[in-house]
């Protein structure tokens, strides 16, 4: 995120957030009380009271208005804050449990009612697998920066791998909650450590 002069997220930043946010839970509210497809821009557009250019600006499709996560930014900020000291797995770790602990009432209401589309809408359920390509380049960049190795590097690879893949296991087996999905992750990141002691 673009920063101040004095080191604080910049006003217009900050403006910006908050307009994707409020667009984001309006469109969360109409997808529950209405549905997925039967919900338009427009509808979302007036109840954020802003214009349709404006959603297709914050989400460029309508699948992004539930597929968008607030939660990404600061859990890659913080993943880069980890001490180098730590692997990048036990760095995902404390991250992931932070980030998810740190969650407030309406946080999670959030979460739960995104992961609820998600599961229960197949053209959102393709696009958040179709995803996943960008999420292993995003995970092998990231413990490539953590570990001074290239992303291409055999076993940061194969490490990316692994997360993406516990990841998605983790994904599929909770329910959508979040907090079972979390413990699971943490499980598998634990094996994984401990060389699957299967």
């Amino acid at each position: 995120m673009a920063r101040s002069e004095h080191g604080g997220t910049g006003l217009r930043e900050r403006k910006k957030a908050r307009t994707r946010a409020l667009i984001q839970a309006r469109a969360l509210e109409l997808f529950r009380e209405q549905g997925y497809k039967e919900t338009s821009i427009e509808q979302i557009a007036a109840a954020a009271d802003v214009s349709p250019s404006t959603v297709f600006h914050y989400f460029p499709a309508k699948t992004d208005l539930v597929l968008y996560d607030a939660l990404d930014e600061p859990l890659i900020a913080s993943f880069r804050a980890m001490p180098k000291d730590l692997s990048a797995l036990q760095a995902l770790r404390r991250v992931i449990a932070a980030t998810f602990g740190s969650l407030s009432g309406q946080g999670l209401a959030s979460q739960l009612e995104r992961e609820r589309l998600i599961r229960s809408v197949p053209e959102l359920r393709m696009a958040a697998l179709d995803m996943l390509t960008g999420t292993f380049r995003q995970v092998a960049e990231l413990a490539a920066e953590h570990t001074g190795r290239r992303a291409d590097d055999d076993l940061v690879v194969a490490l990316s791998g692994a997360i993406v893949g516990i990841g998605l296991a983790s994904w599929l087996t909770s329910d959508g909650d979040p907090a079972d999905m979390v413990h699971r992750f943490d499980v598998g990141f634990k094996a994984l450590e401990s060389g699957f002691p299967l």
